[in-house]
């Protein structure tokens, strides 16, 4: 299938793999929409096969685009490597590469390691995008996701990167006025900052380990950043791992009690991605940020 794509059409066909309409692959490659269409439309003509389904949310790959896209990878690997070469660079990793993870991974420890990582290898850019959304590493989205969850799709690269035990904590003005809570009487009289999704999975909260049925719920949000700042301006009760709330000078509420689930961050690329030297050369940087390089 490989043989007969030209390196254009290819262009093409990748910028609608990575982007997530018509339009927006169009807007990537400076062309208009309509070109974008027609050119598709002939290469799926040449090839004789389907490439994309038109979906609602986009263009999705049928299973000859699979081929497709592993044959027009190896060609803009090969391209990418012509051109570090002509540059003279062909010892140095370049090119962009997409990262997404949660917020607080974001501010904490990948932002320190991009810049390690720009002084040594300085032809990579990191596009980073923070969403709790899970972005498709299948539809080539993004190359490398950070995760607080283990991925079920199997043909994904993945890899525990850190497990942190989970405390309560609460800034000292909050401690001052609502006292330190007792762990028998379900947190009543105390007021909490929930994560909103595990309010979705569950009934009720647990703070630590125990029961928060007679607690207030002052605040949910979708963030873990989020959760941490509302606690340090005094919101209320919040958990999170043990060392960002001693970094963030708050109080720990029990320090002999610990959540049951650790707080873990699963790195997940695509296996085709991994022979790719500034993809391979960003994970191992962003990697070494958790303490796990």
């Amino acid at each position: 299938m490989g043989t007969t794509m030209n390196w254009d059409d290819t262009r093409i066909f990748l910028a609608l793999t990575r982007a997530p309409s018509l339009r927006a692959a169009a807007r990537s490659l400076g062309i208009d929409q309509a070109t974008v269409g027609r050119r598709l439309n002939a290469l799926e003509a040449e090839l004789g096969a389907k490439l994309f389904l038109r979906a609602k949310d986009g263009y999705l790959l049928t299973p000859a685009g699979e081929t497709a896209l592993a044959a027009a990878r190896r060609m803009e690997s090969a391209a990418l490597d012509l051109r570090t070469k002509i540059e003279g660079q062909d010892e140095s990793p370049g090119g962009i590469v997409r990262v997404t993870s949660t917020d607080s991974i974001a501010i904490d420890l990948l932002l320190p390691a991009v810049e390690r990582l720009q002084r040594h290898w300085p032809h990579i850019r990191v596009d980073l995008e923070v969403s709790t959304q899970l972005l498709s590493l299948s539809r080539r989205q993004v190359d490398i996701a950070f995760r607080n969850v283990r991925p079920e799709t199997p043909d994904l690269v993945v890899r525990r990167v850190v497990s942190w035990p989970v405390g309560l904590f609460a800034n000292a003005g909050y401690v001052e006025r609502f006292g330190e809570p007792v762990p028998d009487d379900e947190l009543r009289g105390h007021h909490l900052v929930a994560y909103g999704p595990y309010l979705e999975q569950s009934p009720f909260l647990t703070m630590a380990g125990v029961p928060a049925r007679q607690a207030r719920i002052a605040m949910a949000v979708r963030s873990s950043l989020l959760v941490r700042k509302a606690v340090a301006a005094g919101v209320g009760l919040g958990e999170m791992p043990v060392w960002m709330g001693e970094r963030e000078g708050l109080v720990r509420i029990w320090p002999q009690r610990r959540r049951a689930t650790d707080y873990e961050v699963w790195q997940v690329m695509h296996p085709d991605l991994q022979r790719t030297a500034r993809v391979r050369a960003t994970a191992e940087f962003l990697c070494e940020a958790f303490g796990a390089g």
